[in-house]
């Protein structure tokens, strides 16, 4: 999708469900849908910034337009978090990700020994978690809050790991700008999980996207400091 196929808006603000907000879009306040797990407000003040908005196709759906991008500088910053699987998932194959070996069978949320990985490489019994990072600084830091689920996560793919599966962990920055990502070792129990893993044989890749002509593609490594 080219940007001349999105609708523009100006944001005015988030509502109280973290998933909703308004936009300006030709002179009407009119309710959005953001694809964010997360608010946006936590990483970025939005309010009266330009905004690049996507038919809903359900024509039942409570929001006629899905918020997928922020003008940032003369630059769009992709905000829809669920896109960093797709490009990871197109690229797969690339020699970007050749580290990984052979790659000519690959399952999507896939169930492993009860661990949902994002991806599934059968050729070498490996689980890829993909985890999107949205920062407007030139470093990152992650995860920026706590969270049970990814602590979770990691305690299965270590579980894996001791099974004899391989583990590769990658981070995806949805802007271009940023060049470094940090663990945060203010979340101990986190850190020390991930370090667990990387004990044990998890690879880690970083990766930053840009978004180009409306389509999200992956620009440059991200320097990742475990």
């Amino acid at each position: 999708m080219s940007n001349l196929s999105f609708k523009r808006g100006v944001f005015k603000e988030e509502l109280k469900n973290r998933f909703l907000c308004l936009v300006e879009v030709d002179g009407e306040d009119t309710l959005c849908y953001i694809p964010s797990s997360c608010r946006l407000s936590n990483f970025v003040s939005m309010a009266g910034k330009t905004v690049l908005l996507s038919p809903v196709a359900a024509t039942d759906a409570r929001t006629k337009y899905s918020v997928e991008a922020l003008a940032v500088g003369h630059e769009f910053v992709l905000l829809n978090m669920s896109k960093a699987n797709k490009v990871v998932i197109d690229n797969i194959h690339s020699r970007r990700f050749a580290f990984l070996g052979k790659r000519s069978s690959i399952k999507k949320e896939c169930m492993i020994a009860g661990y949902k990985s994002d991806l599934y490489i059968e050729d070498t019994k490996t689980v890829v978690e993909i985890k999107s990072i949205l920062s407007f600084r030139g470093e990152a830091e992650f995860p920026s809050v706590y969270s049970q689920r990814a602590v979770d996560q990691l305690m299965k793919i270590e579980d894996l790991l001791e099974k004899g599966y391989r583990a590769c962990y990658v981070f995806v920055s949805l802007n271009s700008k940023v060049k470094h990502l940090t663990l945060n070792n203010k979340l101990i129990t986190y850190r020390n999980a991930f370090h667990n893993c990387i004990e044990k044989g998890m690879v880690v890749k970083g990766v930053a996207i840009k978004l180009k002509d409306g389509e999200p593609l992956i620009w440059s490594s991200l320097k990742v400091n475990v």
